[in-house]
């Protein structure tokens, strides 16, 4: 428990003191009357003798302040008190209405704003901020005619020395009896404070998670040793950081979700190569937000079961794999689908993929299996489509087939579409039992490798149409993870041609920049092929383009040149390319319109016309004869 002490200018407030401490309501640790000079220095003596509180009044207690780092509970004067001495100044005064000045520390004193209806005074108030001030005022109270002065000593002593009458601040004991009410509710909470301290400290010492604690401002400030060991950094390199810097991964959505919605925040993040289950909740102090608690922890390592020696020297090489963060996530529809896939990335059951051609399956399976417990096991990629039903089996199920070689680790079956029934049924039975009717492996009868799958389109579409099995079907169905589509991501589709024009740009020691119509030829375009189509035409764009500037005309024509063949072929069997082929010419309409409207405003001033279009006159001129405008 922590010590209280009282510190008094008068004999009188000490007898005071004892009076009270008789009710035995409080406990007062020590109590000595003090002179001016000397109330800092025996302040000082009772922290060293282990004071934790001290009561004062007026200048001492705030030289006391000024000097030490104890907290001070300062005696205030109740209007009782202060009622008391103006009665007394009245009838010392003995006029219809005395000027009454007081003289002292603002924090001394009550509410004295209705003192002079009260008591037919003329109340004058001389508050000081420090100590040198006290002398000054109480000599400009008296220039300034006051009948009679209230304040402390040296206030007491300035009057006397000029004959104006004078009165101590004299307290009773009820502003005492305030003061050690207010101290021991001051300790009770400082040891409130200090325990729940200590509590934190030894949640934070000893947790097996790795614990963060951060400010209402977002700001970092403690985390445990395991947080430390698994950020890789130290305590003090952390501290008042912003958590997002800190904890890659985190959204900032999340952030304001504990922050502003006082809301509880889960979510997967990804250090070192391993997936990480981070808990953010709010710290709510009488329902307001005071920070929050970050605790994490690491998804449990999956043990690559040990190989013989002549399995070890067909262990094949693999590329780096690819992570949650080298994948485009600006758009909301990509973010989302990336967080699902992050709550994926720790279950053992198959992940379905569906995406269409050139979408981010493959990316999206390569980086779960990186943020997962199987992360140092290998991961390996096949698809059946093109081959018999025999070399389905063997591919997948041979001695030395995909399932074999991806032990402890993950395989990702392209393509899941194509697979006949007699191998859907012999992955449903590895699926459901770990082990392979029929086939002999040299691993015992377990089998232990996570299936992943990709397909084009829902598992219930290829369900109508026949394509899977009954039993594969509900086995699948559950973790399905869709892959939205390049168009439908405009955040991401902007970036993507960005990156890949410049790499082009790069790669070949070119400077290619493309005009603003141009950039909107690109971004309506609808990238049926996603990622793997913008690499081709940006790479055949950058190899080809003849000048430095690449207007809408050069880009539109060679999107038709590639891709129009193409579109004619499938126009019976896809109504959505016949929609966006009509929509390609309403935009053209729409651009030669434009383009009349500006020359008969601008009355033919072909460079006030391509100004007001953002292009060249060259290029203007390029689309006049085009769309056959005079």
């Amino acid at each position: 428990m922590g010590k209280i002490a009282l510190l008094v200018p008068k004999d009188e407030m000490l007898y005071q003191a004892h009076n009270i401490l008789q009710e035995k309501k409080y406990e007062i640790w020590d109590m000595q009357v003090v002179s001016t000079e000397t109330a800092v220095a025996e302040a000082q003596q009772l922290i060293a003798a282990g004071a934790s509180i001290l009561i004062a009044r007026g200048l001492q207690a705030s030289l006391i302040k000024q000097q030490t780092d104890i907290p001070v509970v300062e005696i205030v004067l109740t209007a009782q008190e202060m009622a008391l001495l103006i009665m007394r100044a009245k009838q010392i005064i003995k006029k219809a209405k005395p000027v009454i000045a007081v003289v002292g520390f603002r924090n001394m004193f009550c509410d004295m704003s209705y003192f002079n209806e009260l008591f037919q005074i003329e109340l004058r108030t001389y508050f000081v901020s420090d100590g040198e001030e006290l002398e000054y005022l109480t000599r400009l109270a008296i220039k300034e005619q006051a009948d009679l002065i209230i304040g402390g000593d040296i206030a007491v002593a300035v009057a006397s020395e000029n004959g104006i009458p004078s009165l101590f601040l004299s307290t009773t004991e009820e502003s005492l009896r305030q003061a050690f009410l207010i101290a021991e509710r001051m300790e009770y909470a400082i040891n409130a404070e200090k325990k729940s301290a200590a509590q934190m400290e030894t949640l934070l010492d000893y947790s097996y998670n790795g614990i963060l604690r951060f400010n209402a401002d977002g700001k970092i400030i403690a985390v445990n040793q395991v947080f430390e060991s698994m950020i890789g950094k130290t305590r003090e390199e952390l501290e008042d950081q912003p958590i997002q810097q800190v904890v890659s991964g985190i959204e900032e959505t999340g952030i304001r979700q504990v922050l502003e919605e006082g809301k509880e925040y889960l979510t997967f993040v990804e250090w070192n190569r391993v997936s990480i289950f981070a808990a953010l909740a709010p710290v709510l102090v009488e329902n307001q937000v005071d920070g929050g608690i970050l605790t994490c922890h690491r998804a449990k390592q999956q043990r690559v079961p040990e190989k013989r020696e002549c399995e070890k020297k067909e262990q094949i090489k693999l590329p780096p794999f690819t992570q949650f963060s080298d994948l485009l996530q600006q758009s909301p529809l990509m973010k989302r689908c990336v967080q699902r896939a992050k709550q994926y990335a720790i279950s053992e059951r198959p992940v379905v993929l569906i995406g269409e051609a050139g979408t981010e399956k493959r990316m999206l399976a390569e980086s779960m299996h990186n943020s997962s417990s199987r992360s140092s096991g290998p991961f390996l990629a096949v698809s059946g489509r093109g081959v018999s039903d025999e070399e389905q089996k063997n591919l997948l199920f041979g001695e030395q087939g995909a399932v074999v070689l991806a032990q402890g680790g993950t395989l990702l079956i392209q393509e899941a579409e194509y697979l006949t029934a007699a191998n859907q049924e012999r992955l449903c039975e590895l699926i459901r039992y770990k082990s392979c009717f029929g086939i002999r492996t040299k691993l015992g009868s377990k089998l232990d490798v996570r299936i992943m799958v990709t397909v084009e389109h829902s598992l219930a579409e290829l369900r109508r149409k026949k394509k899977l099995d009954g039993e594969f079907y509900y086995l699948l169905s559950g973790l399905e993870l869709e892959i939205p589509p390049l168009r439908m991501r405009s955040e991401d589709l902007v970036r993507k041609l960005e990156d890949t024009i410049r790499e082009c740009n790069e790669r070949y020691g070119r400077y290619h920049v493309l005009t603003n119509g141009a950039k909107q030829v690109l971004w309506n375009y609808l990238w049926e092929g996603n990622l793997l189509q913008v690499d081709s035409f940006c790479e055949r764009m950058i190899l080809t383009a003849t000048s430095r500037s690449l207007d809408e005309i050069f880009v539109r024509e060679l999107l038709e040149e590639l891709y129009s063949k193409k579109t004619e072929l499938e126009k019976s069997e896809n109504s959505v390319q016949n929609r966006d082929r009509s929509e390609t010419g309403e935009v053209k309409n729409k651009e030669a319109e434009r383009i009349r409207e500006l020359l008969q405003i601008y009355g033919g001033n072909r460079e006030k016309t391509a100004e007001a279009l953002g292009i060249s006159k060259a290029t203007l001129w390029r689309h006049m004869k085009k769309f056959g405008i005079r």
